[in-house]
């Protein structure tokens, strides 16, 4: 019988203490109270099932993918006391220069820090200088554009904005993935009602917790 891996801090990898008697709360050594990161969620229909129950915000699917692009995997922060407050959207394909890319596609309500996680920085935000000229990219969801800005970020091209009163992070990798997002990425809230799509399902992303 597989064990299944221990919920993290959605801000760093680090192993959290449970709720106790006098606190029904998640904590992290250093971050203090969080929303625990829970192990990845399979790529598969019943895994896309798993993370809308719960859910508290949008749930961001490129749409159409890209060519060649699947979708690998997704992950949650939070527990059954406060509903899913962040999450992740996995994806792997072809990079458009040549070799392979990965993105993710994060979601999260303020100081949650899952975005940041994988953006490989401190967090749990973009940072003081954040959004202070014209937006770098955009993503097109229903007849609006909604506009990101470019992150710093170590080894991966980063873009976040807010969205709906929450933050909406996508980091690819290499950084030189960062090119798909020249053109707005068109995209879906997998929690509306009435979607029926045959998304296409591929091998676990290496990003994605436990």
């Amino acid at each position: 019988m597989s064990v299944r891996a221990a919920p993290t801090c959605p801000r760093c990898e680090a192993s959290l203490r449970g709720p106790t008697i006098w606190s029904s709360a998640w904590h992290c050594e250093q971050h203090g109270e969080v929303y625990p990161l829970r192990p990845a969620l399979s790529p598969s229909r019943a895994g896309m099932v798993g993370l809308l129950r719960g859910i508290k915000v949008p749930v961001w699917l490129p749409w159409p993918l890209p060519p060649g692009w699947l979708v690998t995997g997704f992950a949650a922060a939070g527990d059954e006391r406060t509903g899913t407050q962040g999450c992740a959207v996995a994806l792997s394909g072809p990079n458009p220069v040549g070799g392979p890319a990965e993105m993710v596609l994060v979601s999260e309500g303020p100081r949650v820090g899952l975005g940041a996680r994988f953006a490989g920085l401190p967090g749990p935000d973009p940072g003081d200088h954040f959004a202070s000229g014209l937006p770098d990219a955009a993503v097109r969801f229903g007849h609006h554009e909604l506009p990101l800005w470019h992150v710093d970020a170590p080894a991966r091209a980063v873009f976040a904005g807010e969205v709906m009163g929450t933050w909406l992070w996508l980091v690819l990798w290499p950084d030189i993935a960062g090119v798909m997002l020249i053109e707005p990425l068109p995209v879906r809230d997998l929690r509306d009602p009435g979607q029926d799509l045959d998304i296409p399902f591929g091998a676990p992303s290496p990003q994605l917790p436990g």
